[in-house]
């Protein structure tokens, strides 16, 4: 697809600078464009990189002072460039054939909406009800008396078990499994005793789950994942959590059961959080940290145990400097006659 600069900026909804009717064929990163492409400058300091670049324009911020080749002006280079790139390649709509493929198992008690696409090999349960345009890619589990909203995305071998739910525009990458059993066990005379995990899961709108993480039932009630929280891939959460709304967890997080989180908690990589602990709204925690009690509303913590952040700079600082600190006490030690035998 070929487009004049102009229209690149109608579909953003940018300010031209320069020729408007220079044509633009593909959208590439700084490093990666050549001419007639159009690139994005997000900030000042990679103007250095855009002198160096061949493409014919770029879309950058009110805030970055760049001449010389035709731009787009937007509050958000970084969004604008993607909505270029998905409409430059944009594939043509194709004729999918039947909405069901052939290898597809789908029980005659579940009900699914209009412009329900299932793959190959898809096997969707008893009483499942799916809405309207969801799509569930080839290998795709859902159990029994499960629910999923509109528009929602299940990528290959994705497996949903039995009564969960899911709401609209949810998108969940492969491999990553929503509802089994929670790690529930009661010691008995030196053996291990399951308890059952009757409970389900629930997932809010716009939720999105990386590839490979996995999301436990509930032990008697649902574990809940609140709109527009997104997780990364390889994320583990216990039975029983309530995570709130616009979460933020990143990849390797590890949250045990019956936990806790308030609104916009972001938790960076590796971070592991202990069982039964509330999480206050808008707490940001930092990577490897390992959380071991209650944390405040707007906290930012880090280490192990989890301090607060300021505090835990402090002492990693102070323990940077130990060494020096042993070797001038055996100085004084000496000077004091203090030295052990």
């Amino acid at each position: 697809m070929t487009v004049t600069v102009r229209q690149l900026a109608e579909w953003v909804r940018g300010e031209v600078v320069g020729d408007g009717d220079l044509p633009i064929s593909n959208a590439r990163t700084l490093t990666e464009a050549q001419p007639g492409d159009i690139t994005f400058v997000e900030h000042e300091k990679h103007l250095y990189a855009w002198h160096a670049c061949h493409a014919s324009a770029a879309i950058v911020p009110g805030s970055v002072d760049v001449h010389g080749r035709p731009l787009i002006r937007v509050s958000d280079p970084l969004m604008a460039f993607a909505r270029v790139v998905q409409n430059l390649r944009a594939r043509p709509v194709e004729d999918v054939g039947p909405a069901i493929h052939p290898t597809a198992q789908v029980h005659p008690l579940a009900r699914l909406g209009a412009g329900v696409s299932v793959g190959p090999f898809v096997v969707v349960g008893e009483g499942t009800e799916i809405g309207p345009r969801s799509c569930l890619q080839s290998g795709v589990i859902v159990g029994r008396f499960c629910q999923i909203g509109d528009d929602a995305v299940l990528h290959p071998r994705v497996v949903i078990y039995d009564d969960c739910k899911l709401g609209n525009r949810v998108m969940i990458h492969a491999n990553a499994v929503i509802g089994a059993d929670g790690f529930g066990y009661r010691t008995q005379a030196g053996e291990h005793i399951k308890v059952p995990q009757l409970g389900s899961v629930e997932i809010e709108d716009d939720v999105e789950i990386g590839a490979c993480s996995t999301i436990d039932r509930g032990t008697f009630g649902p574990t809940r994942i609140g709109a527009g929280t997104k997780i990364d891939n390889l994320v583990m959460i216990g039975h029983n959590c309530q995570i709130g709304r616009h979460n933020l967890l990143c990849s390797q997080v590890g949250i045990a059961g019956s936990c806790t989180t308030g609104d916009h908690v972001v938790m960076a990589g590796q971070v592991g959080i202990a069982d039964h602990l509330n999480i206050g709204k808008q707490v940001k925690i930092l990577g490897k940290s390992g959380v071991l009690g209650h944390v405040k509303e707007g906290a930012h913590i880090l280490g192990f145990p989890a301090r607060a952040h300021k505090d835990q700079l402090r002492m990693m600082l102070a323990f940077e400097r130990l060494p020096a600190l042993r070797r001038d006490m055996a100085v004084i030690k000496k000077h004091l006659g203090l030295e052990e035998s």
